[in-house]
């Protein structure tokens, strides 16, 4: 398995917090052909690994009263193994099954706590959405009237959904990166989620791009019997791989310069 490189000590050192590049809205499309790209370098071993991951998250989900809890939670340690793989496979080493579990011997203990932040920032999402809808509902009934009433439930209803999908793009765009950067740059959770939501916003074109062509890609992952899922889901960890080395990654080192010949004595 490859471990990635060690992390300079300094606790604000560039190398566990990098600064995100501005990349244009074209990149996206590069991002998911390299996603493509590392399905097919091993695509009988990322199916394996699909059909593990979505095992998983369902045995996971079973978890009496706090199943939903735990697969919040446990979602950043598979996606960071599969990060790994990907890693792997960019070093021209070969994809296992265990890269599933890899995000379990690094960091284990980073990477749920950026479960945890996700699922504190999803109870946070819901309970404003609820307090903002309640309001615009409270305000309807307080009319008295009962065209009012209903308008304020309306109003309530869309602007409490409103609130609530605002929330959870700004949570998704703050977990996109925030695995790779725990285990390929060794960033504390709550900073990774920090850079990964100001490089989402950097380069918002390229993500809402990027988040346009996974929409419809899911819906057509779906026709086939939802049997598209297996090979979409290896596809988006080569996507999220490449989006990471492409805005956080190193830039590549120029050629070096042609050195004149020596002309004879």
């Amino acid at each position: 398995m490859t471990e990635p490189a060690s992390p300079a000590s300094h606790p604000y050192s560039s190398a566990r917090h990098p600064q995100p590049r501005h990349v244009s809205p074209a990149e996206s499309l590069v991002w998911l052909k390299a996603g493509w790209s590392y399905f097919m370098q091993s695509p009988g071993v990322w199916i394996a690994i699909a059909v593990i991951f979505i095992v998983m998250l369902f045995v996971l989900g079973l978890v009496p009263l706090l199943g939903w809890a735990v697969v919040l939670i446990g979602f950043p340690v598979m996606v960071a193994g599969m990060v790994m793989g990907c890693h792997a496979l960019a070093q021209g080493q070969p994809l296992r099954v265990d890269h599933l579990a890899a995000g379990l011997k690094v960091h284990a203990g980073n990477l749920a706590l950026v479960g945890v932040f996700y699922l504190l920032g999803g109870l946070v999402a819901g309970f404003v959405s609820v307090v903002v809808g309640g309001g615009a509902l409270l305000t309807g009934y307080i009319l008295g009237a009962l065209a009012g009433l209903g308008l304020g439930l309306v109003s309530g209803v869309v602007l409490g959904s409103v609130v609530f999908s605002v929330l959870w793009v700004l949570l998704i765009t703050a977990l996109w990166f925030a695995a790779p950067l725990v285990v390929l740059r060794d960033t504390p959770p709550l900073d990774a989620m920090k850079l990964s939501l100001t490089a989402c916003f950097n380069n918002f074109g390229a993500f809402v791009v990027l988040g346009v062509l996974i929409y419809v890609l899911i819906w057509v992952a779906m026709l086939p019997a939802g049997l598209g899922v297996l090979v979409l889901i290896p596809v988006l960890a080569g996507t999220l791989y490449a989006s990471f080395q492409d805005v956080f990654g190193e830039r590549p080192a120029l050629p070096p310069a042609a050195q004149p010949e020596a002309t004879p004595e």
